[in-house]
């Protein structure tokens, strides 16, 4: 049985969050520079040409790709072969943060609070973890800053069974046509579709992990996935609400089986600085 003790864990998580606020995804730089080209408004060829410089500067001078350094979402998968010495997961990712937060001046955007008080803990901590177990003694972890002008726009619906593909295109489109400019567009869409209502929150969310513009590996998925985004770029929001061609660079669906009863659909907007990093121990 392979040990990774828990100050492994911290000095990664708080490494990847760094790498995460600081550099853009490959893919996502490239579905950026893809959009220049297609772009047909000026404006919103002026506005995609900043967010690449912008993505440029960040990683040249390792400051924040954007002053919402994000609220830490953790995705973690444990293999059932893997023992954590030294401290708990969670303790040792909520350091991690925190160790980030102080190194790279980077925001504090946590309140511990949310109804009443809503005071800052000061750290950017506690994360939002997610634990998976998987075969095998590797721990995989992937950090996502999520901001809250994209956040903020999601959305879940309990459709009904009867409302069908049709209903389901229906409202995501209604989701991102009252989010306008705020998720600062061009957006990625993360789709979760079926188990309950926290699976299909949970399925939206993980969407997001995907390579920036790539299909769904089940052709059914991959066509409706084609279809939203050819929906929601005629929307004519453009990038940064100026109007344009390009209001989405990708749509991502995620699915589970669900209640016969049910058919519950999550959205979750993510902005253009789409962060992520990942690692393994």
């Amino acid at each position: 049985m392979k040990q990774v003790d828990a100050s492994e864990i911290t000095a990664l998580v708080s490494r990847l969050y760094l790498e995460a606020n600081f550099v853009l995804p490959a893919d996502v730089v490239t579905c950026l520079k893809g959009a220049f080209k297609r772009e047909e408004s000026p404006l919103g060829r002026n506005v995609l040409e900043a967010l690449l410089k912008n993505a440029e500067i960040a990683a040249c001078e390792r400051v924040p790709l954007c002053q919402d350094t994000g609220l830490a979402v953790v995705f973690a998968e444990i293999g059932q072969e893997l023992h954590i010495t030294g401290g708990s997961l969670e303790e040792a990712v909520d350091m991690g943060v925190a160790r980030a937060q102080a190194e790279g001046y980077l925001r504090a955007s946590v309140v511990r609070d949310p109804i009443f008080e809503r005071v800052n803990t000061g750290d950017n901590t506690p994360a939002m973890l997610h634990i998976d177990s998987v075969s095998g003694e590797e721990l995989k972890l992937t950090v996502l800053p999520k901001g809250a002008g994209s956040e903020n726009m999601s959305r879940l619906a309990m459709l009904k069974p009867s409302d069908g593909v049709d209903g389901m295109t229906r409202f995501i489109i209604e989701t991102v046509l009252a989010a306008g400019a705020n998720p600062c567009p061009p957006i990625f869409l993360g789709i979760g579709v079926g188990g309950t209502m926290d699976r299909a929150a949970l399925l939206s969310k993980k969407a997001l992990l995907r390579p920036a513009g790539s299909a769904n590996s089940d052709p059914n998925l991959a066509s409706l996935e084609s279809r939203i985004l050819d929906h929601v770029n005629a929307l004519g929001i453009g990038p940064g609400g100026f109007g344009g061609t390009v209001t989405c660079l990708g749509v991502a669906i995620e699915e589970s089986p669900c209640h016969i009863a049910s058919f519950p659909v999550a959205v979750n907007i993510q902005c253009n600085s789409a962060r992520r990093a990942s690692g393994n121990l």
